[in-house]
């Protein structure tokens, strides 16, 4: 993976911050189920969550690869962390690419800044993977648009003050940025979930909450094949770095737990079975790295493949994930079971991982049927061939 002088100087700033301000806290925040106030403050002083925002419009302006990095080196120390950099940029990025002027300079540059924060609000008790399911329905009403139904697994949604709501209509699915002191939208905490505890995720009800027109992004019918498919390849993105962050985490700390730890007299590191669950490790975090940077190179030329890669690449990554910190637990033994150690955190990380941003058999379904298409094209053009 060759990395330019910018990118190889960003990878050693993000990896001092999380070094510095995220690791040593994160088992505690994961405790509270909570994110505080300070590390936002610091997220937004070094301009990370306006990741995939111009420079002009306040944001860092990062190349995908860049973004991919800070991703990484989040999902290392944090999931949490990562989460919010994730939903935040799915709809920076969003409103930057469908938005009109007006709405840009409303919002854009705040998102840019991280003075608003923002949360993505499509999944429901009864849609998760099948987005076209929504239930939600939103009603015209002169000049705006009542909105009624009902959002869960919000992640950030406890402190988020911008949401892109997804909805039904007559006209077909949209895109709404609502706010939540709007009347008719009530968030509830959820808590005590078993990973990604401090992403401080939420219920929204709305009930005819009132929403303007001018806030709908993009044109009516658009809202899940333009807006919400654009957001989730760039969340499926931001998992699969993440996803190699938490990997790389699990093999640094088995490197030094089995060089510390002695069992029948020889530190761990000597037995040759956990030398091949290492090799596993080095093997799976640098197979999955390769994919994330394979996809973010498509991403930066603006390749139709990088939709596939990033599909492939998020299946693959959250797989290693599972399977490392797995058997990060088991090489750690009891003490990998105790929240002393942070891959008892990892491991139940890793399994939200395989689940959120499209699950891995939702992502099966997509690389399958490519493939067959791909054959079938192969196979098409043979025969016009002869």
């Amino acid at each position: 993976m060759q990395l330019n002088p910018r990118q190889q100087c960003l990878r050693s700033e993000f990896r001092e911050f999380v070094d510095a301000h995220i690791g040593p806290h994160a088992g505690t925040w994961d405790r509270e189920e909570m994110l505080p106030g300070e590390i936002i403050r610091q997220l937004t002083q070094r301009g990370y969550l306006g990741a995939l925002v111009p420079a002009e419009r306040g944001g860092a302006g990062f190349d995908a690869i860049e973004f991919g990095l800070l991703n990484e080196e989040l999902g290392r120390g944090c999931s949490s962390i990562r989460s919010l950099l994730t939903v935040h940029s799915m709809v920076a990025f969003t409103l930057g690419r469908w938005g009109n002027d007006t709405q840009k300079a409303q919002w854009l540059e705040k998102l840019g800044r991280a003075q608003t924060i923002a949360a993505f609000a499509i999944t429901e008790p009864e849609a998760g993977s099948d987005a076209r399911s929504i239930r939600t329905e939103a009603v015209a009403s002169g000049e705006d648009f009542l909105l009624t139904g009902h959002k869960k697994w919000i992640t950030f949604g406890q402190m988020a003050n911008l949401f892109l709501v997804f909805a039904r209509s007559q006209r077909g699915a949209c895109a709404f940025l609502v706010e939540p002191d709007t009347p008719g939208f009530h968030i509830f905490p959820m808590q005590s979930t078993l990973g990604v505890r401090a992403s401080m995720m939420a219920e929204i009800h709305l009930d005819q909450c009132c929403v303007p027109s001018r806030n709908l992004l993009g044109a009516p019918g658009f809202g899940l094949s333009h807006i919400a498919s654009s957001a989730l390849d760039y969340g499926r993105y931001s998992v699969a770095w993440g996803c190699v962050g938490i990997a790389q985490a699990c093999l640094e700390a088995c490197l030094q737990y089995t060089t510390r730890r002695r069992q029948f007299g020889v530190p761990l590191r000597d037995h040759q079975l956990i030398q091949r669950m290492i090799s596993q490790m080095v093997v799976g975090v640098k197979a999955a790295r390769l994919l994330c940077y394979n996809a973010g190179l498509l991403k930066q030329a603006a390749d139709p493949a990088s939709i596939l890669e990033t599909s492939i690449a998020k299946y693959f990554a959250s797989r290693t994930a599972a399977e490392i910190t797995s058997d990060s637990v088991q090489i750690h033994g009891a003490n990998g079971c105790s929240s002393e150690y942070p891959v008892e955190r990892f491991y139940r990380d890793a399994k939200i991982m395989e689940i959120i941003e499209g699950s891995n058999e939702i992502q099966e379904i997509g690389i399958a049927e490519s493939a067959y298409e791909e054959i079938e094209a192969v196979t098409e053009s043979a025969i016009v061939s002869a």
